[in-house]
């Protein structure tokens, strides 16, 4: 498991582009490896701008789309096409402004009224017949508790090993019912990216890069461990932390 490393950005605009411009990278350089780039998509407010930032990128031409594989972190338990859904976020901004496969893009699903624990299941089985993919970048938002993904401090799903997804209930921020990727899951990545901007995140910042006992300090990349992050959310490091 890599070391993390931190890499500072004046405020959130310059952060989303910043981190918009190493994702064109990081696809390129998978494709140019002849693999189909696997990569974990999250949600909230930096991410909106940073897959905006993607879709309107000229460098966006070097991609062959058709050959990313998208995944998704963690999702809210919400019906299809809700705009609090980080699928519907993602599309909107990103998905539906570059030519994907449909095939290769997995949400993960909805709320139809299967449960959130069938939804977890079935999200698990789609990994699994993926071939239980490495991904080449997984990208983390961080919450002001630290949380990630949608693993709460203190919940048992943090400590959960044997499956890839999980349902998540009661979350400490709405809506209650979530899906999440399990930290061992998140952890078969090459490069895990925490994208983290603002004052009110820079508690849960310090606290996970000094080893304190919140979600947001567990995953690894299995070579890069990537804290790319605003002046703002920084303003809790040591010197030596950034």
């Amino acid at each position: 498991m890599s070391v993390p490393s931190v890499l500072l950005n004046r405020d959130a605009e310059g952060l989303a582009h910043a981190v918009a411009a190493r994702f064109l990278t990081a696809v390129v350089d998978a494709q140019s490896n002849g693999r189909v780039a696997q990569v974990v998509l999250t949600g909230g407010r930096v991410a909106a701008v940073v897959h905006r930032a993607v879709a309107e990128s000229p460098a966006r031409t070097a991609i062959d789309w058709s050959r990313v594989e998208f995944w998704w972190g963690d999702e809210r338990f919400l019906p299809d096409g809700d705009p609090e859904r980080n699928e519907t976020q993602a599309r909107d901004a990103l998905l539906s402004h570059v030519d994907v496969d449909p095939a290769r893009v997995h949400p993960m699903p909805a709320d139809t009224g299967q449960g959130a624990e069938a939804a977890a299941e079935a999200y698990a089985a789609e990994l699994a017949a993926a071939g239980s993919p490495t991904f080449d970048v997984l990208m983390l938002g961080v919450g002001p508790d630290g949380h990630v993904a949608s693993l709460f401090p203190g919940y048992p799903q943090v400590k959960i090993t044997d499956v890839a997804a999980v349902a998540v209930h009661d979350s400490p921020k709405p809506p209650p019912t979530r899906v999440s990727l399990t930290l061992p899951a998140i952890d078969r990545a090459r490069e895990v990216w925490f994208v983290v901007s603002g004052e009110d995140k820079a508690d849960a910042v310090a606290k996970a890069l000094s080893g304190g006992d919140v979600p947001a300090a567990r995953p690894r990349g299995l070579d890069r461990t990537l804290w790319l992050l605003d002046q703002a959310a920084a303003g809790g490091l040591s010197e030596s932390q950034g």
